[in-house]
């Protein structure tokens, strides 16, 4: 045996060989071609939302897992938004992924398998938004009793509209904003949220009024209707509303996750206009009796206080007992007041007899007196000659020196110098030419409101005896009228009149050219 002797071919090794692309194409052609329509039932595992738009999810039951793709436009378009746990009934084609060699399923449609479906992934979405402190009582805000504007989210072409304004006008009329929305289908939660965070953001004070309350509102339906209202984007903006919101979707009976988070759940749309208003009749009523209430108060207190003044006055002495007593002090002190008087006369006259007033008593402050002047006249002199010797220094400390008179000279000298270092011959031209431009220009003005210039326009100046004549009247009355054009005046008389040749016009006024040097030119 020859150990170097190739060895026989195998069976099959002349089998048509694929390429990796090849081989993955025609699995890719017969998976669908096989199920190019198909609905799976199952319950979605991992779902993940690119941020390109596409959702990609896993179908699974409790043997096996598919994936499955939702692009962007189909994503777009389905009322249920995919969840993990919920399980649904995907309607799509099978597929493969040639890159990574796997099958998936391109789903088209996806719809919750039935009621019981929704309800239990409702029931997780209101565990989480619970446990995250969304629907805490104390987070709710309190109803303003009366608000001026109410904002209204819900669809514009509703009767549950209608039902509201009407209930508002016949209750208490109130501004109304109404955003409108749609109320059912996919672009049910994306609107509702854009109105509520809407209101939210108008500022108070500007062109559109912000609203004191806002009232969600919406007819009844199925729970497929209202599950715009089940989504968490519209439970995240009520819960974050700074103002207080109302929640009236669908009937009694219908609850939705937007009732957990608003302020206050109405059971209709009608009973959340009631809630926001007030009735204004039973409002005048209640002001009624409570003015009639506070009037019979008031009467009431009066007497109460009048009787009570009344048993204190009893208590209180007459008037006549109180003046008793002071009365008849009085009466004594005036039989007194005379022998007083008398009394007090003599001791004043006792004491003025053992003190009289004798001359030599007043001779001594007349002495003191005199005594006091003769001392200021003794000093007068000396005062009025000391005055003149400190005003005859104060003189001579600030008398006009020699020295005095050359620093003053030399300071004069030095200013007359620094005056004259101003006075440049650069600016003595620009002032000369500014003087002169000046006087072209008031020469400029002259000519055009002299009236020579109207009369070089083919007007004439009417004179009656060296007067100007501006109306017909006066021109007929002249004896002769003097007639002025641009090259003279013409004379005419009331008979067909002389005329005298023409005068050489008048010479216009030279213009006056700036002198060169002007004498004091106006510098400053």
């Amino acid at each position: 045996m020859d150990l170097f002797e190739d060895e026989a071919p195998k069976g099959g090794d002349n089998a048509h060989e694929f390429s990796v692309s090849e081989i993955s194409g025609a699995v890719k052609k017969t998976v669908e071609g096989a199920f190019g329509h198909v609905r799976v039932r199952g319950e979605l595992g991992r779902v993940t939302h690119h941020r390109s738009g596409h959702v990609y999810l896993d179908l699974k039951d409790e043997r096996a897992s598919l994936s499955g793709v939702i692009w962007r436009g189909s994503a777009s378009k389905m009322e249920t938004r995919p969840e993990e746990g919920m399980e649904v009934i995907a309607t799509g084609r099978l597929t493969t992924f040639q890159g990574q060699s796997k099958y998936q399923m391109v789903i088209e449609s996806l719809v919750p398998a039935g009621a019981g479906a929704l309800m239990a992934m409702l029931e997780k979405r209101r565990k989480m938004l619970e446990g995250e402190g969304l629907f805490d009582p104390a987070r709710k805000r309190p109803i303003p009793w009366l608000p001026e504007v109410i904002g209204v989210v819900t669809s514009p072409t509703g009767a549950v509209i209608r039902d509201i304004l009407h209930r508002l006008r016949d209750r208490f009329p109130r501004k109304v904003l109404v955003w409108p929305v749609a109320v059912q289908g996919p672009n049910c939660a994306p609107d509702v949220t854009r109105a509520i965070r809407g209101f939210n953001a108008l500022s108070v004070g500007g062109a559109l009024p912000r609203p004191d309350l806002i009232i969600v509102a919406r007819g009844g339906g199925s729970i497929e209707d209202l599950w715009g209202f089940n989504e968490e984007s519209v439970v995240r903006a009520a819960a974050e509303s700074a103002i207080p919101l109302i929640s009236a979707v669908g009937h009694e009976t219908d609850t939705t996750l937007i009732d957990h988070a608003s302020d206050r759940r109405a059971p209709t749309p009608t009973a959340a206009a009631e809630i926001a208003v007030p009735v204004r009749a039973e409002l005048a009523a209640d002001i009624a009796q409570m003015g009639a209430r506070l009037g019979q108060l008031q009467r009431y207190a009066m007497d109460r206080r009048g009787e009570r003044l009344r048993d204190l006055s009893r208590g209180l002495p007459r008037s006549d007992a109180l003046l008793q007593g002071p009365r008849q002090r009085l009466d004594d002190l005036d039989r007194r007041l005379p022998g007083a008087l008398r009394a007090a006369i003599a001791a004043k006259r006792l004491a003025l007899s053992e003190h009289p007033l004798r001359p030599a008593l007043a001779a001594v402050p007349v002495a003191r007196a005199r005594d006091r002047v003769e001392r200021a006249a003794a000093t007068l002199p000396g005062a009025f000659r000391g005055g003149i010797a400190q005003r005859r220094l104060a003189l001579s400390q600030h008398s006009l020196r020699p020295a005095g008179l050359s620093e003053r000279l030399r300071q004069e000298r030095r200013h007359a110098e620094r005056v004259a270092g101003r006075l440049t011959p650069e600016l003595v031209t620009d002032r000369l030419r500014r003087l002169s431009e000046r006087l072209a220009a008031l020469d400029r003005l002259r000519e055009t409101l002299s009236h020579r210039a109207t009369l070089e326009r083919g007007f004439a100046v009417v004179r009656a005896g060296g007067t100007v004549v501006t109306d017909r009247a006066s021109a007929a009355a002249a004896a002769e009228l003097e007639i002025e054009f641009k090259d003279g005046r013409l004379t005419v008389g009331q008979g067909g009149g002389g005329s005298e040749p023409p005068a050489a016009p008048a010479p216009k006024a030279p213009r006056r050219k700036p002198a060169s040097k002007p004498e004091q030119p106006d510098l400053f």
